[in-house]
């Protein structure tokens, strides 16, 4: 079986660097698991913030669980740096919770992509700040 590629694909240029960033963005604004994980290898690494994954299965879990605590969540990425199979980029997404409290979420990652374009690492720190509904600024669904 040969593993399907997932263009663009490095060493990355400043366009192809920002159209993955923007694949990522929109994949993940689905809040579908299933679709997010395709876009990394079967045994990819993940940090996040304290949690450590490893492989698909663990990532589809993970992102279950967190759209099932963060509500009406709505991502922004922007690419901060890339070079050749590595992509850095900062985001902020927004979500509430069961009680209604909003909060921003601000981060850094560090990806990590295969030949074929599939990401084999993603490291991510991330930070959340409480805010009110008036204070959101990400568009709405």
């Amino acid at each position: 079986m040969t593993t399907p590629q997932r263009p663009p694909l490095p060493p990355f240029t400043e366009e192809s660097a920002r159209q993955k960033v923007q694949l990522a963005e929109d994949a993940w604004n689905t809040r579908d698991p299933e679709k997010v994980a395709l876009a990394y290898t079967e045994d990819s690494e993940w940090r996040n913030r304290d949690v450590f994954l490893t492989g698909r299965k663990e990532i589809v879990g993970f992102l279950a669980d967190k759209w099932r605590k963060e509500l009406g969540y709505r991502l922004r990425k922007e690419l901060w740096a890339y070079h050749g199979n590595r992509i850095a980029v900062r985001f902020e997404y927004e979500y509430h919770d069961a009680d209604g409290q909003w909060f921003r979420a601000y981060g850094n990652e560090n990806w990590e992509f295969d030949e074929n374009g599939l990401m084999r690492k993603r490291y991510a720190s991330i930070n959340d700040l409480a805010i009110s509904a008036g204070e959101r600024r990400i568009a709405r669904d």
